[in-house]
């Protein structure tokens, strides 16, 4: 079993030698975490070790982060701008379009190895992220070996710009803890929660990530991350100048592929949780997830939303990609363009394992989520 709370304050505080965890208002999320860790996640050996370091080490980079704050506070001086915000259901599309837009040279997006670690380890000089890098090296090697198939499915390097949910995870206020243990419960509650602390410390963190490399000077972000589509009230208010560009997929495409991702995910932690299970429960979360979003994206000005089409994407990607920037007050020079064709060539998907997969593999079928996601559809491809 997993312990309350309070066993890992204690363990943190003993590692990183601190004890000002700042505002503590993502306490809730962890006590609301733990039960349904141990009550649904059918956690293994592994699954329990990995669970138990993660909450823990994720208390000491908050205890590490507050405390690079309070020696350098200039930190809270940095501008973040976001230039554009992707979002969507996954398996979408918007990994690929990120990762284009990203390499403009006027934006910048979380690199995985700050995502993993969004501030300086012990001993880590200011502008040499060398132990980070390397740590980040250590974590996809595991993942690998853990999940082979993985590379096939979302492509990784330490390098390459990926979601900030990855960051969210750590305060216990994103889809990646439930994209990661079965925590129905748990997902529920989050559901219900005002995410408006998350995104005011994820601000906080991009300013960190800014201070740390100077060289994002005068850049501006490009965010990402299918779990925006829970938060877009707050998304619009905290990133007021932002465009937030929608990545649109046949859902009879998209829910059993992620579906396959999930269930490569789950093994890390669990030896019991059964594809049945997993497709009952993430064609209703999916679902949940584009139905938040259209509630508020009906309340909001038109004018801040851009739809992309994944079949558009993957005929045109660099045609598409420049209109996202044009769209976002960027122009495609060629430089831009050069980049983005650099980058598509060398991530072809034929340069990768094909994802292997069956709808029928979770208990689903063609006529269940196009049922389950007729409004969306008629929307969108109708």
């Amino acid at each position: 079993m997993i312990p309350a709370r309070d066993h890992f304050i204690n363990e943190a505080c003993e590692v990183a030698g601190l004890s000002d965890f700042g505002d503590e208002w993502f306490f809730a999320n962890i006590d609301a975490l733990i039960p349904a860790l141990n009550s649904q996640a059918q956690l293994s050996a592994a699954g329990l070790y990995g669970a138990q370091s993660m909450i823990q080490s994720a208390l000491e980079r908050r205890l590490r982060h507050i405390d690079l704050i309070r020696q350098h506070p200039e930190i809270l001086d940095e501008t973040v701008k976001v230039r554009a915000v992707l979002s969507g259901l996954p398996r979408t599309g918007s990994t690929m379009l990120h990762r284009m837009l990203a390499s403009s040279p006027e934006l910048t997006a979380v690199r995985w190895y700050e995502a993993q670690n969004y501030v300086l380890l012990p001993g880590e000089v200011h502008g040499a992220p060398e132990p980070r890098r390397d740590a980040a090296k250590a974590i996809l090697a595991y993942m690998l070996e853990a999940i082979p198939e993985l590379m096939s499915i979302h492509p990784m390097s330490i390098d390459q710009p990926d979601e900030e949910v990855i960051i969210l995870g750590q305060l216990f206020s994103s889809s990646m803890i439930e994209s990661t243990y079965f925590v129905p419960d748990y997902a529920n509650w989050l559901s219900e929660q005002n995410p408006r602390a998350a995104y005011e410390d994820l601000i906080i963190i991009l300013k960190s990530l800014q201070w740390q490399d100077p060289s994002r000077r005068g850049k501006e972000w490009v965010l990402k991350t299918p779990g925006h589509l829970m938060a877009l009230d707050t998304v619009l208010e905290v990133f007021p100048d932002a465009k937030i560009v929608m990545t649109h997929r046949d859902p009879v495409s998209t829910v059993p592929s992620y579906c396959s991702m999930i269930a490569s995910l789950y093994k890390m932690g669990s030896e019991t949780i059964s594809n049945d299970m997993i497709g009952r429960f993430w064609i209703d979360r999916l679902a949940e997830w584009l139905d938040r979003f259209e509630q508020a994206r009906s309340k909001a000005d038109e004018a801040r939303f851009l739809d992309v089409n994944y079949n558009a994407q993957l005929t045109d990607p660099i045609g598409e990609a420049g209109r996202v920037l044009a769209e976002t007050g960027l122009n495609a020079t060629q430089d831009i363009n050069d980049g983005m064709a650099d980058w598509v060539e060398a991530n072809r998907r034929e340069h990768r394992a094909p994802h292997i997969y069956d709808i029928s593999d979770f208990d689903l079928n063609k006529v269940q989520i196009q049922n389950q996601f007729r409004a969306y559809i008629e929307r969108y491809f109708g």
